[in-house]
């Protein structure tokens, strides 16, 4: 099992959540893809903007702060994560697209 300190010093170094993470698509700990069919389960470990933070039951969720099988709350089902998080990437808008949309500083015309 994993000291305190050792799991304190992990969330310490941790980067922010991806959106895949945030949509509750993949581990906060280990980044394990939910929607893989050898995925572990997933417990709750955390809330963000309303959102439920998902971590695999055991060590990643109690990495997360949580307890071996996470908060006493059942997550949000698989193809509803998924729905919210195709919906949500469809309406933001790309960086890639605004650039290319957007005149030339330089283009005379």
């Amino acid at each position: 099992m994993y000291s305190q300190e050792s799991i304190s010093g992990r969330r310490r170094g941790r980067p922010e959540p991806t959106a895949e993470t945030l949509s509750g698509l993949a581990c906060l700990i280990c980044a394990t893809d939910y929607r893989a069919a050898s995925a572990p389960e997933a417990v709750v470990v955390s809330h963000r903007d309303d959102r439920q933070l998902l971590a695999c039951r055991g060590t990643c969720a109690r990495m997360a702060g949580a307890s071996l099988d996470g908060l006493d709350e059942t997550p949000v089902p698989l193809d509803e994560r998924v729905r919210r998080h195709e919906s949500a990437y469809r309406a933001a808008p790309h960086q890639g697209d605004a650039r290319q949309a957007a005149p030339h500083q330089g283009d005379p015309s």
